[in-house]
Parts: C-alpha cells; structure tokens; sequence
C-alpha cells in the first residue's frame, strides 16, 4: 500500500488535475438520475442525517432536469422510505434503532419527502422508493433504461460515499458510461466525499464540473 500524508481533498485535486486514464465520454443517449434528494438528508438544521457540499447544488440538478425534459430525455428521482414495522429495510436496518435511524424513514413521512427546491415534473419524471444503497438494486431501473435505449448515466445526488457511489459502481457494472457532475453531489464528511470522488474517478465514472455536463445537454440532440 502507497503511504501519503495527503487529504482526501488534495489527493483528488492531483488526479482531476492530471488524470491518469482516458474518459469514458458520453454516448448515445443519457439518463438523469438523482440519488435521494430527500428532506432527511438535504434539510440541513431540521435533521441531523443532512448535509450540504455544494449551496447551489439543488439549482444545478434542476437545470439538469429542465434541460433534459425539452430534449426527452428521462429524469429519475429516488428516494429512500421504509413500512411502518421497517422489515423491508432488512440486516441494514439492525444496527441501530433511534428517530434518525435509517429504518425509521417512514413512507410518506417528512423525512421521506424530497427538497422543496426541487422541480420535479410529477407526471412526467420517473420517481422510485429503493430500499438498499444502489439505485439498481431490486428496483426497475435496469428495465427502464433498456426501454428508453440510455447508454449513459448522470448520476447526482447523496450521500457520495454512499447511495452515490453504489448506483455509480452498479452503473458500470451494468456497462453505463457514467458522469458524475461534482457539484451535484454531496457527503456528510469532507473526506468520505473527496475519497470517493477520487475513486470513481480513477475507476468508475467520469467526474465533470457540471458546466461541462449542462453544456453536453444544451446541445445534444434526441437520438430516438
């Protein structure tokens, strides 16, 4: 193991500015997929769960989403939220048991309900309760996206160490190219955050500024 007194922070700054592998690059038709973007861990004051990174990130993810509505492009939003008894949130929720716990984010609950700041087009985006880190795990997504003929993913949303970096690895696994705007994306902690923008980027995803990212959306043009 390569021993450095580096931060995090520091390490990612050196591989974004001197990256060591080609991009995966866009390709034919991307996704927008937004990881819970949820009062329990975007209202900042009101529960202890939340966080902030990036106070302009909500904005960003909508002019995303409003970008890819006009080109017909599917906008997904995922949100976490549990039975009342909280047995569907299986071995993840036995650790602890307390009003901030996981297992007690109730459906239909505030701590369930997404980010008022959020635009969400209710009729039209696609809207999905996971219950387990990933995006795609035991959920339709995968389907989803064979149906609208996506190749690539634009994955935002929290925490980025965690639901952010398993809907990312499975992204890959699924063979997505995978584009991870770094100011929509957001941790609890400094370091988890830079630590894993750093990993993806060595393995797993592009990691763009999100000016990049608005720019490939102004100008791509509907493939279907």
């Amino acid at each position: 193991m390569e021993l450095s007194d580096k931060s995090a922070r520091q390490l990612y700054a050196e591989i974004k500015a001197r990256p060591t592998r080609p991009r995966f690059g866009f390709g034919r038709k991307p996704a927008i997929v937004n990881i819970d973007l949820q009062k329990a861990y975007t209202s900042v004051g009101e529960f202890v769960t939340a966080y902030e990174t990036d106070p302009k990130q909500m904005d960003y993810v909508n002019e995303m989403a409003e970008i890819a509505r006009s080109k017909r492009l599917p906008v997904v939003w995922t949100y976490v939220a549990y039975m009342d008894s909280g047995e569907d949130c299986g071995i993840w929720g036995t650790r602890t048991d307390t009003p901030d716990s996981l297992q007690n984010i109730k459906v239909g609950s505030r701590r369930s309900e997404f980010d008022d700041r959020l635009k969400i087009d209710s009729k039209r985006d696609i809207i999905i309760n996971k219950r387990m880190a990933s995006a795609f795990h035991e959920t339709n997504l995968a389907s989803l996206l064979t149906f609208h003929r996506c190749d690539t993913l634009i994955v935002t949303g929290g925490s980025t160490s965690g639901c952010v970096r398993a809907t990312v690895v499975d992204s890959l696994s699924h063979s997505y190219r995978t584009i991870v705007p770094e100011e929509c994306v957001a941790d609890k902690h400094e370091s988890p955050h830079f630590a894993n923008l750093y990993d993806m980027a060595i393995k797993y995803a592009d990691i763009l500024p999100v000016s990049d990212v608005l720019t490939y959306l102004r100008n791509y043009q509907p493939a279907n």
